[in-house]
């Protein structure tokens, strides 16, 4: 078996292009250099950014407060394990009602349709208090807590839009495949199961994680009914020293959380995208 060797224009062209991406990656140092280095004087020459910094950039309280926000961060994550998952099933139920055939299951489907319009209009933080202050105003015998009534809250909203983006999913397969596998003797549950929503789930990846890093920020409202989570940890830490600050601690572990959660969602859409143009 004879060894390939490229022939020195080939080698040429890899050299080239060599040459062109190191170019590049210098060109977009350089500017990004120069940019931020305009940005900072722009931004320290302002009028007023000593009080700026005071109120809002103030290392001392930033490192006081790091330690109780970062606790009631916790709180926020497994907020959000548990609320993603119960909208994620609780949004594939809806879809699968919304999507059933025949004149006999008209009300269900009646009722699923009106339960993604109600929360998909409704605001979330008008959910929050329906359920948070007046639930619990009623001196029910067995009501939930306060912390429990909002991650309902949370769950309920969001499996409206999760449900919508399911139901999408189901109907962009082709009928064929349906009726393809009803032939060769599935039954319905089987055909869904084992045909449709595999392909629905694959197809409709990236908005259900867009939905989740949505969730993921709108956790933090539970922090209006009561429960210290980061953001109540920083209102508490901002009342006692009258400084922003914490709140500026909280929005970056915000962002911070919120990243992987990006980078896994622009990893699957662009993979989506190239697996349907062939690259």
């Amino acid at each position: 078996m004879l060894d390939h060797h490229p022939s020195p224009v080939a080698r040429e062209r890899a050299r080239h292009r060599r040459r062109q991406t190191v170019r590049s990656v210098l060109l977009a140092a350089a500017s990004t250099g120069v940019v931020g280095v305009l940005l900072v004087v722009a931004v320290t020459g302002a009028p007023g950014w000593d009080r700026v910094r005071q109120s809002f950039l103030d290392p001392r309280i930033a490192r006081a407060a790091l330690p109780d926000v970062l606790a009631g961060l916790w709180l926020n994550v497994q907020l959000l394990v548990y609320c993603a998952l119960g909208a994620l099933v609780l949004g594939l139920v809806v879809a699968l009602l919304r999507t059933l055939r025949g004149p006999i299951f008209f009300p269900v489907r009646a009722l699923a349709t009106g339960y993604t319009y109600t929360f998909r209009g409704l605001p979330l933080i008008i959910m929050i208090y329906l359920l948070t202050l007046g639930v619990p105003g009623l001196r029910l015998q067995g009501t939930p807590s306060v912390l429990v009534l909002g991650a309902l809250a949370l769950v309920i909203t969001y499996s409206g839009y999760l449900a919508e983006v399911f139901r999408a999913g189901i109907e962009s397969v082709h009928p064929s495949q349906l009726a393809a596998a009803r032939s060769l003797g599935l039954t319905y549950r089987q055909t869904m199961r084992h045909v449709v929503l595999p392909q629905a789930v694959r197809r409709v990846a990236p908005p259900l994680l867009n939905d989740i890093v949505a969730l993921q920020k709108d956790v933090g409202l539970v922090s209006l009914a009561g429960p210290i989570d980061a953001v109540r940890a920083a209102q508490i830490s901002t009342a006692e020293t009258f400084n922003y600050t914490p709140y500026l601690v909280a929005g970056v572990l915000f962002v911070l959380l919120a990243i992987p959660l990006i980078a896994v969602t622009d990893w699957v859409t662009l993979r989506a995208a190239r697996r349907q143009t062939g690259r």
